[in-house]
């Protein structure tokens, strides 16, 4: 029997304020083998990313806010931008971008591929990266 992962957000190394977004589904041309660069499989993409929330709290304005909605799609696109071979390059891509295109001094992911191991509800792989000198 399987038994519940936790989530990436309760084991982050972060402190202070996040935005999360969790179980975000994307179709992905994911993997090694030839017959997987012929279709889409999904990969499943948990971030945390470190962001001061008190000014947009104040504010009530998304111009403060680190908006989750663009976010959530620019993810979506990068992955869907080109096909990959690895979870691992998918992982180091998406935070990379994230990284320099959304101005966070860090950025914790997961991403997940449920189709991998047959006997195995995902397989995954976690990254925590900084921007340089953040850490």
């Amino acid at each position: 029997m399987k038994t519940e992962s936790k989530s990436v957000f309760n084991q982050t190394p972060f402190s202070g304020d996040l935005v999360l977004v969790e179980g975000l589904e994307v179709p992905a041309v994911i993997g090694i083998f030839d017959w997987e660069q012929d279709i889409q499989q999904p990969l499943v993409v948990d971030v945390a990313v470190v962001w001061d929330n008190r000014i947009p709290a104040a504010s009530g304005s998304i111009d403060d806010a680190l908006d989750y909605d663009r976010l959530s799609r620019a993810i979506q696109d990068w992955i869907q931008e080109k096909p990959y071979g690895l979870i691992e390059e998918v992982a180091e891509v998406l935070a990379d971008r994230i990284l320099h295109e959304f101005k966070v001094a860090a950025v914790q992911l997961k991403v997940a591929k449920p189709t991998a191991v047959k006997a195995a509800r995902s397989v995954a792989v976690q990254i925590t990266r900084y921007t340089e000198g953040a850490n």
